[in-house]
Protein backbone atom coordinates (compact mmCIF):
# COMPACT_ATOMS: atom_id res chain seq x y z
CA UNK A 1 0.00 0.00 0.00
CA UNK A 2 1.04 3.57 -1.16
CA UNK A 3 1.93 5.98 2.16
CA UNK A 4 -0.74 8.02 0.89
CA UNK A 5 -3.07 5.19 0.68
CA UNK A 6 -1.73 4.78 4.15
CA UNK A 7 -2.24 8.52 5.50
CA UNK A 8 -5.93 8.12 3.87
CA UNK A 9 -6.64 4.77 5.50
CA UNK A 10 -5.12 5.77 9.19
CA UNK A 11 -6.75 9.42 8.81
CA UNK A 12 -10.38 7.26 8.31
CA UNK A 13 -9.40 5.00 11.54
CA UNK A 14 -8.90 7.96 13.62
CA UNK A 15 -11.84 10.22 12.85
CA UNK A 16 -14.12 6.88 13.14
CA UNK A 17 -12.29 6.25 16.67
CA UNK A 18 -12.82 9.94 17.88
CA UNK A 19 -16.04 9.82 17.05
CA UNK A 20 -16.91 6.75 19.34
CA UNK A 21 -14.84 8.32 22.07
CA UNK A 22 -16.84 11.49 21.88
CA UNK A 23 -19.60 9.43 21.96
CA UNK A 24 -18.30 7.34 25.16
CA UNK A 25 -18.21 10.92 26.84
CA UNK A 26 -20.88 12.78 25.63
CA UNK A 27 -23.21 9.19 27.56
CA UNK A 28 -21.19 9.11 30.20
CA UNK A 29 -21.61 12.72 31.28
CA UNK A 30 -25.99 13.46 29.62
CA UNK A 31 -25.58 17.06 31.55
CA UNK A 32 -22.62 18.23 30.12
CA UNK A 33 -23.84 16.65 26.63
CA UNK A 34 -26.99 18.57 26.88
CA UNK A 35 -25.61 21.78 27.36
CA UNK A 36 -23.57 20.92 24.12
CA UNK A 37 -26.63 20.69 22.64
CA UNK A 38 -26.86 16.89 22.58
CA UNK A 39 -30.38 15.76 23.17
CA UNK A 40 -29.68 12.09 23.10
CA UNK A 41 -29.40 11.60 26.98
CA UNK A 42 -31.84 14.86 28.18
CA UNK A 43 -33.69 12.18 29.93
CA UNK A 44 -31.12 10.70 32.03
CA UNK A 45 -28.58 11.91 34.97
CA UNK A 46 -24.95 10.80 35.53
CA UNK A 47 -24.61 8.04 37.41
CA UNK A 48 -22.15 8.55 40.34
CA UNK A 49 -22.11 5.63 42.02
CA UNK A 50 -18.69 3.56 42.51
CA UNK A 51 -19.78 0.46 40.09
CA UNK A 52 -20.25 3.61 37.39
CA UNK A 53 -16.45 4.51 38.39
CA UNK A 54 -15.48 1.14 37.36
CA UNK A 55 -17.04 0.99 34.17
CA UNK A 56 -16.01 4.46 33.69
CA UNK A 57 -12.26 3.83 34.10
CA UNK A 58 -12.66 1.09 31.70
CA UNK A 59 -14.36 3.01 28.81
CA UNK A 60 -11.48 5.87 29.21
CA UNK A 61 -8.54 2.89 29.65
CA UNK A 62 -9.94 1.64 26.48
CA UNK A 63 -10.58 4.73 24.44
CA UNK A 64 -6.69 5.56 25.29
CA UNK A 65 -5.47 2.21 24.16
CA UNK A 66 -7.50 3.43 20.71
CA UNK A 67 -6.05 6.72 20.71
CA UNK A 68 -2.49 5.51 20.98
CA UNK A 69 -2.52 3.18 18.12
CA UNK A 70 -3.51 6.17 15.56
CA UNK A 71 0.18 7.23 14.00
CA UNK A 72 -0.08 10.70 14.28
CA UNK A 73 2.63 11.17 11.68
CA UNK A 74 0.04 10.05 8.87
CA UNK A 75 -2.77 12.53 9.85
CA UNK A 76 -3.10 16.03 8.71
CA UNK A 77 -2.42 18.56 10.82
CA UNK A 78 -6.12 19.04 11.64
CA UNK A 79 -6.79 15.64 12.50
CA UNK A 80 -3.08 15.52 14.91
CA UNK A 81 -4.55 18.38 16.84
CA UNK A 82 -7.34 16.77 17.32
CA UNK A 83 -5.91 13.19 18.60
CA UNK A 84 -4.03 15.36 20.60
CA UNK A 85 -6.34 17.48 22.43
CA UNK A 86 -9.05 14.12 22.64
CA UNK A 87 -5.71 12.26 24.14
CA UNK A 88 -5.37 15.20 26.45
CA UNK A 89 -9.38 14.95 27.57
CA UNK A 90 -9.63 11.59 27.94
CA UNK A 91 -6.55 11.18 30.26
CA UNK A 92 -7.52 14.10 32.35
CA UNK A 93 -11.19 12.55 32.79
CA UNK A 94 -9.13 8.96 33.80
CA UNK A 95 -6.84 11.27 36.21
CA UNK A 96 -10.29 12.79 38.07
CA UNK A 97 -11.89 9.64 38.49
CA UNK A 98 -8.90 7.71 40.13
CA UNK A 99 -6.77 10.69 41.47
CA UNK A 100 -8.94 13.52 41.99
CA UNK A 101 -12.22 12.27 42.87
CA UNK A 102 -14.23 15.15 43.37
CA UNK A 103 -17.24 12.93 43.55
CA UNK A 104 -16.34 12.39 47.09
CA UNK A 105 -15.31 15.11 48.70
CA UNK A 106 -17.44 17.91 46.68
CA UNK A 107 -20.80 18.35 46.77
CA UNK A 108 -20.89 20.77 43.98
CA UNK A 109 -20.17 17.94 41.97
CA UNK A 110 -24.03 17.02 42.70
CA UNK A 111 -25.86 20.20 42.10
CA UNK A 112 -29.21 19.51 40.35
CA UNK A 113 -29.71 22.54 39.23
CA UNK A 114 -26.93 21.57 36.32
CA UNK A 115 -29.10 18.81 35.34
CA UNK A 116 -32.27 20.73 35.28
CA UNK A 117 -31.08 24.72 34.17
CA UNK A 118 -30.72 23.77 30.29
CA UNK A 119 -34.03 22.48 29.80
CA UNK A 120 -35.72 25.24 31.99
CA UNK A 121 -33.73 27.74 30.15
CA UNK A 122 -33.02 26.89 26.19
CA UNK A 123 -35.30 25.22 23.61
CA UNK A 124 -33.26 22.50 22.81
CA UNK A 125 -36.11 20.29 22.72
CA UNK A 126 -39.93 20.54 21.06
CA UNK A 127 -41.83 21.91 24.47
CA UNK A 128 -43.44 18.51 25.26
CA UNK A 129 -39.83 16.48 25.23
CA UNK A 130 -38.48 18.96 27.08
CA UNK A 131 -41.36 18.66 29.79
CA UNK A 132 -40.58 14.77 29.69
CA UNK A 133 -37.05 15.29 30.32
CA UNK A 134 -37.51 17.35 33.27
CA UNK A 135 -39.98 14.50 34.31
CA UNK A 136 -37.86 12.09 33.91
CA UNK A 137 -34.57 14.18 35.27
CA UNK A 138 -36.81 15.07 38.71
CA UNK A 139 -37.71 11.44 38.99
CA UNK A 140 -33.90 10.43 38.82
CA UNK A 141 -32.95 13.23 41.42
CA UNK A 142 -34.04 11.47 44.71
CA UNK A 143 -31.58 8.10 43.44
CA UNK A 144 -28.89 10.48 42.62
CA UNK A 145 -28.80 12.26 45.66
CA UNK A 146 -29.24 9.69 48.04
CA UNK A 147 -25.87 8.58 45.81
CA UNK A 148 -24.25 11.54 47.03
CA UNK A 149 -25.07 11.35 50.63
CA UNK A 150 -23.00 7.85 50.68
CA UNK A 151 -20.28 9.16 48.14
CA UNK A 152 -19.17 12.00 50.32
CA UNK A 153 -19.53 10.24 53.16
CA UNK A 154 -17.15 7.75 52.23
CA UNK A 155 -15.05 10.13 50.90
CA UNK A 156 -11.58 11.85 52.72
CA UNK A 157 -14.46 14.90 53.97
CA UNK A 158 -16.08 17.57 52.72
CA UNK A 159 -14.45 21.43 52.50
CA UNK A 160 -16.77 23.77 54.48
CA UNK A 161 -16.40 26.65 51.32
CA UNK A 162 -17.67 23.20 49.50
CA UNK A 163 -20.67 22.78 51.52
CA UNK A 164 -21.84 25.91 51.76
CA UNK A 165 -21.31 27.26 48.37
CA UNK A 166 -23.48 23.99 47.17
CA UNK A 167 -26.39 24.89 50.25
CA UNK A 168 -26.79 28.20 48.74
CA UNK A 169 -26.90 26.65 44.86
CA UNK A 170 -29.56 24.23 46.40
CA UNK A 171 -31.82 27.43 47.39
CA UNK A 172 -31.78 28.58 43.62
CA UNK A 173 -33.00 24.41 42.77
CA UNK A 174 -36.12 24.96 44.98
CA UNK A 175 -37.01 27.93 42.79
CA UNK A 176 -36.21 26.14 39.70
CA UNK A 177 -38.98 23.19 40.98
CA UNK A 178 -41.46 25.58 42.87
CA UNK A 179 -41.70 28.13 40.35
CA UNK A 180 -39.93 27.70 37.23
CA UNK A 181 -40.62 24.70 36.24
CA UNK A 182 -44.39 25.05 36.96
CA UNK A 183 -44.48 28.09 34.91
CA UNK A 184 -43.02 26.61 31.62
CA UNK A 185 -45.63 23.32 31.97
CA UNK A 186 -48.61 26.20 32.03
CA UNK A 187 -47.36 27.44 28.81
CA UNK A 188 -47.80 23.71 26.84
CA UNK A 189 -51.60 22.28 26.30
CA UNK A 190 -50.06 18.31 27.02
CA UNK A 191 -47.99 17.86 30.10
CA UNK A 192 -46.60 14.57 31.13
CA UNK A 193 -48.78 12.60 33.44
CA UNK A 194 -45.83 12.16 36.12
CA UNK A 195 -44.46 15.36 36.11
CA UNK A 196 -45.95 16.94 39.27
CA UNK A 197 -45.24 13.65 40.88
CA UNK A 198 -41.82 13.53 40.25
CA UNK A 199 -41.41 17.09 40.56
CA UNK A 200 -42.34 16.42 44.33
CA UNK A 201 -40.52 13.78 44.88
CA UNK A 202 -37.55 15.78 43.51
CA UNK A 203 -38.29 18.66 45.47
CA UNK A 204 -38.49 16.18 48.84
CA UNK A 205 -34.94 14.48 47.80
CA UNK A 206 -33.30 18.23 47.75
CA UNK A 207 -34.99 18.96 50.96
CA UNK A 208 -33.14 16.06 52.73
CA UNK A 209 -30.12 16.41 50.90
CA UNK A 210 -29.72 20.20 52.11
CA UNK A 211 -30.76 19.12 55.45
CA UNK A 212 -28.01 16.46 55.60
CA UNK A 213 -25.30 18.95 53.60
CA UNK A 214 -26.50 21.32 56.38
CA UNK A 215 -25.19 19.18 59.45
CA UNK A 216 -22.37 17.88 57.97
CA UNK A 217 -21.41 21.78 57.57
CA UNK A 218 -20.80 22.47 60.75
CA UNK A 219 -18.05 20.17 61.45
CA UNK A 220 -16.24 20.66 57.94
CA UNK A 221 -13.40 20.72 58.47
CA UNK A 222 -11.13 19.28 55.49
CA UNK A 223 -8.80 21.59 53.78
CA UNK A 224 -9.98 22.50 49.90
CA UNK A 225 -6.14 23.43 49.36
CA UNK A 226 -4.98 20.76 46.57
CA UNK A 227 -1.23 20.29 48.00
CA UNK A 228 1.73 20.63 45.49
CA UNK A 229 1.18 17.19 43.80
CA UNK A 230 -1.90 17.18 42.96
CA UNK A 231 -2.06 20.76 41.82
CA UNK A 232 1.03 20.21 39.47
CA UNK A 233 -1.15 17.58 38.11
CA UNK A 234 -4.24 19.44 37.81
CA UNK A 235 -2.38 22.42 36.25
CA UNK A 236 -0.80 20.44 33.26
CA UNK A 237 -4.42 18.92 32.65
CA UNK A 238 -6.07 22.13 32.52
CA UNK A 239 -3.69 24.19 30.92
CA UNK A 240 -2.48 21.60 28.71
CA UNK A 241 1.11 22.95 28.92
CA UNK A 242 3.97 22.08 29.98
CA UNK A 243 4.16 24.94 32.36
CA UNK A 244 5.30 24.34 36.19
CA UNK A 245 3.51 25.71 39.37
CA UNK A 246 6.82 27.54 40.63
CA UNK A 247 7.43 28.79 36.33
CA UNK A 248 3.97 30.31 36.58
CA UNK A 249 4.45 31.50 39.76
CA UNK A 250 7.89 33.36 39.14
CA UNK A 251 6.86 34.54 35.53
CA UNK A 252 3.62 35.58 37.00
CA UNK A 253 5.20 37.99 39.42
CA UNK A 254 7.79 39.65 36.85
CA UNK A 255 5.10 40.69 35.20
CA UNK A 256 3.28 42.13 38.04
CA UNK A 257 5.72 44.48 38.47
CA UNK A 258 5.74 45.51 34.79
CA UNK A 259 1.67 45.96 34.99
CA UNK A 260 2.25 48.38 38.30
CA UNK A 261 4.46 49.99 36.19
CA UNK A 262 2.41 50.79 32.94
CA UNK A 263 -1.02 51.43 35.50
CA UNK A 264 1.72 54.18 37.28
CA UNK A 265 2.00 56.06 33.93
CA UNK A 266 -1.94 56.41 33.20
CA UNK A 267 -2.86 56.97 36.22
CA UNK A 268 -0.43 60.45 36.16
CA UNK A 269 -1.66 60.51 32.81
CA UNK A 270 -5.30 60.24 33.68
CA UNK A 271 -4.81 62.77 36.88
CA UNK A 272 -2.49 65.63 34.67
CA UNK A 273 0.11 65.24 37.06
CA UNK A 274 3.62 63.91 37.63
CA UNK A 275 3.85 60.52 38.85
CA UNK A 276 3.64 60.13 42.94
CA UNK A 277 3.34 57.54 45.78
CA UNK A 278 0.05 56.54 46.07
CA UNK A 279 -0.91 58.09 43.20
CA UNK A 280 -2.54 55.01 41.68
CA UNK A 281 -4.46 54.03 44.76
CA UNK A 282 -6.10 57.33 45.01
CA UNK A 283 -7.11 57.77 40.87
CA UNK A 284 -8.49 54.59 40.82
CA UNK A 285 -10.56 54.88 44.21
CA UNK A 286 -11.76 58.40 42.47
CA UNK A 287 -12.90 56.76 39.69
CA UNK A 288 -14.48 54.03 41.42
CA UNK A 289 -16.90 56.88 43.78
CA UNK A 290 -17.30 59.07 40.37
CA UNK A 291 -18.83 55.90 38.72
CA UNK A 292 -20.13 53.88 41.21
CA UNK A 293 -23.17 51.56 40.11
CA UNK A 294 -26.56 50.95 42.11
CA UNK A 295 -28.80 48.08 42.45
CA UNK A 296 -30.91 50.06 40.07
CA UNK A 297 -27.79 50.98 37.75
CA UNK A 298 -25.72 47.93 36.84
CA UNK A 299 -28.21 46.80 33.96
CA UNK A 300 -28.98 49.83 32.13
CA UNK A 301 -25.45 50.65 32.53
CA UNK A 302 -24.63 47.27 31.34
CA UNK A 303 -27.30 47.00 28.60
CA UNK A 304 -25.71 50.08 27.54
CA UNK A 305 -22.56 49.14 27.32
CA UNK A 306 -23.13 46.51 25.07
CA UNK A 307 -25.20 48.48 22.46
CA UNK A 308 -21.90 50.68 22.25
CA UNK A 309 -19.53 47.60 21.90
CA UNK A 310 -21.71 46.15 18.86
CA UNK A 311 -21.55 49.45 17.64
CA UNK A 312 -17.68 50.46 18.61
CA UNK A 313 -16.25 46.73 17.73
CA UNK A 314 -17.63 46.72 13.69
CA UNK A 315 -16.66 50.26 13.59
CA UNK A 316 -12.78 48.88 14.04
CA UNK A 317 -13.19 46.15 12.85
CA UNK A 318 -10.43 44.27 14.64
CA UNK A 319 -12.36 41.41 14.03
CA UNK A 320 -15.94 40.05 12.51
CA UNK A 321 -19.04 40.48 14.55
CA UNK A 322 -21.37 38.40 13.64
CA UNK A 323 -25.03 38.99 13.68
CA UNK A 324 -25.78 36.56 16.66
CA UNK A 325 -28.07 37.69 19.40
CA UNK A 326 -26.76 38.53 22.77
CA UNK A 327 -29.09 38.51 26.32
CA UNK A 328 -28.13 39.99 29.19
CA UNK A 329 -29.72 38.00 32.46
CA UNK A 330 -29.55 38.39 36.13
CA UNK A 331 -27.31 34.39 37.35
CA UNK A 332 -29.43 32.18 38.32
CA UNK A 333 -28.92 31.11 41.79
CA UNK A 334 -28.25 27.74 40.99
CA UNK A 335 -25.07 28.84 39.48
CA UNK A 336 -23.88 32.08 41.57
CA UNK A 337 -21.26 31.71 44.67
CA UNK A 338 -18.26 31.52 41.92
CA UNK A 339 -17.91 34.32 39.66
CA UNK A 340 -19.50 37.31 39.39
CA UNK A 341 -20.51 37.35 35.83
CA UNK A 342 -20.44 34.49 32.80
CA UNK A 343 -21.04 33.50 29.20
CA UNK A 344 -23.28 31.04 28.26
CA UNK A 345 -23.48 29.98 24.49
CA UNK A 346 -25.61 27.93 22.78
CA UNK A 347 -24.40 24.15 22.69
CA UNK A 348 -21.97 23.80 19.30
CA UNK A 349 -24.13 20.68 18.39
CA UNK A 350 -27.30 22.40 18.68
CA UNK A 351 -28.18 22.43 15.26
CA UNK A 352 -29.33 25.91 15.38
CA UNK A 353 -26.26 26.91 17.24
CA UNK A 354 -25.75 29.96 14.81
CA UNK A 355 -29.06 31.36 15.43
CA UNK A 356 -29.27 30.85 19.37
CA UNK A 357 -28.99 33.18 21.74
CA UNK A 358 -26.07 33.91 23.96
CA UNK A 359 -26.59 34.53 27.80
CA UNK A 360 -24.36 36.97 29.65
CA UNK A 361 -25.52 36.33 33.27
CA UNK A 362 -24.03 39.14 36.49
CA UNK A 363 -24.63 38.11 39.92
CA UNK A 364 -25.78 40.50 42.27
CA UNK A 365 -24.20 40.88 45.63
CA UNK A 366 -25.77 38.82 48.13
CA UNK A 367 -28.72 40.06 49.96
CA UNK A 368 -27.18 38.66 52.95
CA UNK A 369 -23.93 40.85 52.45
CA UNK A 370 -23.60 44.20 54.89
CA UNK A 371 -24.94 47.73 53.48
CA UNK A 372 -21.06 48.33 53.52
CA UNK A 373 -20.45 45.43 51.23
CA UNK A 374 -22.57 45.88 49.05
CA UNK A 375 -21.19 49.82 48.49
CA UNK A 376 -17.94 47.98 48.20
CA UNK A 377 -19.06 45.81 44.99
CA UNK A 378 -20.89 48.38 43.77
CA UNK A 379 -17.37 50.69 43.69
CA UNK A 380 -16.31 47.55 42.47
CA UNK A 381 -17.84 46.97 39.77
CA UNK A 382 -18.48 50.92 38.75
CA UNK A 383 -20.24 51.99 35.17
CA UNK A 384 -16.06 52.46 33.52
CA UNK A 385 -15.19 48.64 35.24
CA UNK A 386 -18.84 47.45 33.74
CA UNK A 387 -17.94 48.16 29.83
CA UNK A 388 -14.69 46.09 30.23
CA UNK A 389 -16.44 43.12 31.86
CA UNK A 390 -18.84 43.36 28.52
CA UNK A 391 -15.77 43.84 26.74
CA UNK A 392 -14.80 40.68 28.43
CA UNK A 393 -17.71 38.28 28.49
CA UNK A 394 -19.48 39.78 25.16
CA UNK A 395 -17.61 42.55 22.37
CA UNK A 396 -15.21 41.74 22.05
CA UNK A 397 -14.61 38.63 24.16
CA UNK A 398 -16.49 35.46 24.67
CA UNK A 399 -19.99 35.92 23.05
CA UNK A 400 -17.85 37.25 19.94
CA UNK A 401 -15.31 34.05 20.00
CA UNK A 402 -18.02 31.93 20.44
CA UNK A 403 -20.01 32.48 17.22
CA UNK A 404 -16.88 32.12 15.53
CA UNK A 405 -16.58 28.62 17.25
CA UNK A 406 -20.05 27.67 16.34
CA UNK A 407 -19.09 28.27 12.22
CA UNK A 408 -15.99 25.77 12.62
CA UNK A 409 -16.80 22.80 10.81
CA UNK A 410 -13.75 20.55 11.26
CA UNK A 411 -13.46 16.72 10.18
CA UNK A 412 -14.78 15.31 13.65
CA UNK A 413 -16.49 17.01 16.39
CA UNK A 414 -13.55 17.25 18.53
CA UNK A 415 -12.98 21.12 17.65
CA UNK A 416 -17.00 21.73 18.56
CA UNK A 417 -17.11 20.16 21.65
CA UNK A 418 -13.39 20.38 23.54
CA UNK A 419 -13.25 23.58 24.03
CA UNK A 420 -9.61 24.84 26.04
CA UNK A 421 -10.18 27.10 28.71
CA UNK A 422 -6.75 28.92 28.18
CA UNK A 423 -7.86 29.64 25.20
CA UNK A 424 -11.59 31.01 25.82
CA UNK A 425 -9.99 32.94 28.83
CA UNK A 426 -7.29 33.86 26.92
CA UNK A 427 -9.12 35.14 23.93
CA UNK A 428 -11.38 37.44 26.69
CA UNK A 429 -9.10 39.05 28.15
CA UNK A 430 -6.50 40.05 24.65
CA UNK A 431 -10.10 41.10 23.90
CA UNK A 432 -10.12 43.90 26.55
CA UNK A 433 -6.15 44.39 25.87
CA UNK A 434 -7.39 45.40 21.83
CA UNK A 435 -10.26 47.22 22.62
CA UNK A 436 -8.44 49.54 25.41
CA UNK A 437 -6.01 49.83 22.62
CA UNK A 438 -8.00 52.12 20.18
CA UNK A 439 -10.49 53.38 23.17
CA UNK A 440 -13.93 53.15 24.24
CA UNK A 441 -14.51 56.04 21.51
CA UNK A 442 -12.72 57.64 18.71
CA UNK A 443 -13.67 61.46 20.31
CA UNK A 444 -10.49 63.32 20.80
CA UNK A 445 -12.35 66.24 22.87
CA UNK A 446 -11.50 66.19 26.57
CA UNK A 447 -14.86 63.76 27.37
CA UNK A 448 -13.67 61.47 24.75
CA UNK A 449 -9.97 61.77 25.76
CA UNK A 450 -10.84 60.81 29.48
CA UNK A 451 -13.15 57.97 28.62
CA UNK A 452 -10.37 56.17 27.12
CA UNK A 453 -7.79 57.08 29.73
CA UNK A 454 -10.10 55.81 32.08
CA UNK A 455 -11.24 52.68 30.10
CA UNK A 456 -7.31 51.77 29.90
CA UNK A 457 -6.81 52.33 33.42
CA UNK A 458 -10.00 49.57 34.33
CA UNK A 459 -8.13 47.39 31.87
CA UNK A 460 -4.65 47.93 33.61
CA UNK A 461 -6.15 47.39 36.79
CA UNK A 462 -8.21 43.81 35.32
CA UNK A 463 -4.81 42.97 33.76
CA UNK A 464 -3.29 43.35 37.93
CA UNK A 465 -6.09 40.79 38.86
CA UNK A 466 -5.59 38.42 35.96
CA UNK A 467 -1.89 38.27 36.77
CA UNK A 468 -2.80 37.95 40.39
CA UNK A 469 -5.10 35.17 39.93
CA UNK A 470 -2.45 32.99 38.68
CA UNK A 471 -0.11 33.49 41.84
CA UNK A 472 -3.20 33.22 44.39
CA UNK A 473 -4.05 30.39 42.35
CA UNK A 474 -0.55 28.68 42.83
CA UNK A 475 0.19 29.84 46.78
CA UNK A 476 -3.11 29.14 47.09
CA UNK A 477 -3.36 25.57 46.47
CA UNK A 478 0.61 24.57 47.02
CA UNK A 479 -0.37 25.95 50.85
CA UNK A 480 1.65 28.89 50.39
CA UNK A 481 -0.52 31.81 51.81
CA UNK A 482 -2.68 32.21 54.37
CA UNK A 483 -6.29 34.22 53.70
CA UNK A 484 -4.89 37.50 55.79
CA UNK A 485 -1.72 37.30 53.70
CA UNK A 486 -3.98 36.71 50.36
CA UNK A 487 -6.27 39.23 50.75
CA UNK A 488 -3.82 41.84 51.48
CA UNK A 489 -1.94 41.12 48.64
CA UNK A 490 -5.11 41.86 46.44
CA UNK A 491 -6.34 45.21 48.31
CA UNK A 492 -2.52 46.63 48.18
CA UNK A 493 -1.39 45.47 44.75
CA UNK A 494 -4.42 44.62 43.37
CA UNK A 495 -6.45 48.14 44.38
CA UNK A 496 -9.29 45.15 45.17
CA UNK A 497 -12.23 46.40 47.44
CA UNK A 498 -12.25 44.15 50.67
CA UNK A 499 -15.54 41.98 49.26
CA UNK A 500 -14.07 41.28 45.87
CA UNK A 501 -10.35 40.08 47.58
CA UNK A 502 -12.49 38.02 49.60
CA UNK A 503 -15.04 36.41 47.12
CA UNK A 504 -11.47 35.67 44.69
CA UNK A 505 -10.23 33.96 47.95
CA UNK A 506 -13.50 31.72 48.46
CA UNK A 507 -12.99 31.40 44.60
CA UNK A 508 -9.71 29.79 44.81
CA UNK A 509 -10.66 27.45 47.38
CA UNK A 510 -13.33 26.29 45.65
CA UNK A 511 -12.00 26.30 41.95
CA UNK A 512 -8.28 24.72 41.25
CA UNK A 513 -6.13 25.66 38.16
CA UNK A 514 -8.96 27.50 36.92
CA UNK A 515 -7.55 31.10 37.89
CA UNK A 516 -3.96 30.36 35.89
CA UNK A 517 -5.94 30.40 32.39
CA UNK A 518 -6.33 33.75 32.55
CA UNK A 519 -3.02 34.57 32.78
CA UNK A 520 -1.44 31.84 30.62
CA UNK A 521 -3.77 32.18 27.92
CA UNK A 522 -3.75 36.25 27.63
CA UNK A 523 -0.27 35.79 27.66
CA UNK A 524 -0.15 32.71 24.99
CA UNK A 525 -2.80 34.60 23.17
CA UNK A 526 -1.07 37.75 22.72
CA UNK A 527 1.82 36.05 21.63
CA UNK A 528 0.20 34.02 18.87
CA UNK A 529 -1.59 37.51 17.75
CA UNK A 530 1.91 39.25 17.93
CA UNK A 531 4.07 36.41 15.70
CA UNK A 532 1.06 35.95 13.17
CA UNK A 533 1.53 39.66 12.94
CA UNK A 534 5.19 39.30 11.75
CA UNK A 535 4.45 36.09 9.35
CA UNK A 536 1.33 37.84 7.81
CA UNK A 537 2.67 41.45 7.78
CA UNK A 538 0.14 42.10 4.90
CA UNK A 539 -2.87 40.98 7.03
CA UNK A 540 -5.14 43.49 8.81
CA UNK A 541 -5.62 43.31 12.56
CA UNK A 542 -9.65 41.66 11.42
CA UNK A 543 -7.98 38.95 9.18
CA UNK A 544 -5.45 38.09 12.10
CA UNK A 545 -7.86 37.92 14.47
CA UNK A 546 -10.41 36.04 12.11
CA UNK A 547 -7.73 33.63 11.35
CA UNK A 548 -7.10 32.85 14.79
CA UNK A 549 -10.85 32.33 15.77
CA UNK A 550 -11.68 29.88 12.85
CA UNK A 551 -10.52 26.49 14.42
CA UNK A 552 -13.19 26.17 17.15
CA UNK A 553 -11.11 26.61 20.96
CA UNK A 554 -8.05 24.54 20.81
CA UNK A 555 -5.21 24.86 23.38
CA UNK A 556 -2.59 27.93 22.23
CA UNK A 557 0.24 25.53 21.62
CA UNK A 558 -1.78 23.73 18.98
CA UNK A 559 -3.16 26.83 17.23
CA UNK A 560 0.56 27.85 16.86
CA UNK A 561 0.32 24.55 14.73
CA UNK A 562 -3.00 25.27 12.77
CA UNK A 563 -2.11 28.52 11.71
CA UNK A 564 1.39 27.62 10.72
CA UNK A 565 3.57 29.06 13.09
Amino acid sequence: MSSSADAAEMTRRFREVAEGVLDALLSDAPEWALELGDVRGAHRLTDHSSEADVRRVAVLTDALGSLDEIDQDLLPPGDAVDLEVLRCRVSADLWHTTELRPHTWDPLTYTPGEALSPLLERDSLPLPERLEALAARCAALPDQLSTARHRLSEGPGIPRVHAETALNRLSGVRVLLTDDLPALALTSSTTPPGLDRAREAALAAVEEYASWLRAEAEFATADPRLGERVFAARLWYTLDSELSPEALLVRAESDLIATEEELAEVAAEYEGRSRRPGQVAEVLASLAREHATTGDTVWPIAEEALAHLYRRVRELDVVTVHDAPIRLAPMPETRRGVTVAYCDPPGPLDPRVVEQPTLVAVAPPPQHWSRERRESFHREYNGVSLRGLMAHEALPGHALQSTHAARHEGSTRVGRVLWSGTFVEGWAVHAESVLARHGWTEGTDVSGRRDNLALRLVQLKTRLRVILNAILDVRVHTKDVSEAEAITLLVQRGHQGEGEAHGKWRRAELTSAQLSTYYVGRSEIADIARDLGRVRPKWSERERHDAMLAHGAPPPRHLRTLLGL
